[in-house]
């Protein structure tokens, strides 16, 4: 299995450690409710919220990720290249993750554009 595919695993736990995070006791003030799991999330202030945006930006940049290994795989790209690519997006996201929990608004920003060029550089590796 090469590195990009474990990194797909990785990609994949991440949005679940931000749920993880979020759902501890001291986030949610002890008000989780595990029949109904997202009904507190509207009330969620502070480093709380931050961590519901890091969980779900983490859910909407990944079907993009997983497209792009799986293409890259299928094509035949180069697996060094693509590995390399694969790591920095993951650094990337976790970074990201981080820089959202921190609230640096404009780290963050940058941070998800060199996760975004890594998605789009591992598919023009691909067409090539």
């Amino acid at each position: 299995m090469t590195i990009a595919f474990w990194t797909l695993l990785f990609a994949i736990m991440l949005p679940w450690l931000m749920a993880l995070i979020k759902k501890t006791p001291s986030s949610l003030h002890g008000k989780y409710n595990n029949r109904a799991p997202r009904a507190g999330e509207q009330d969620l202030q502070g480093v709380s919220q931050r961590v519901l945006w890091a969980e779900q930006n983490s859910y909407e940049i990944l079907p993009g990720y997983i497209a792009a290994i799986i293409v890259s795989y299928l094509v035949g790209a180069e697996q060094y290249c693509i590995d390399i690519f694969a790591l920095i997006f993951i650094g990337s996201r976790i970074l990201y993750c981080l820089c959202y929990i921190k609230d640096w608004p404009s780290l963050r920003s940058a941070v998800w554009v060199v996760g975004l060029l890594c998605i789009i550089a591992i598919f023009v590796m691909s067409a090539l």
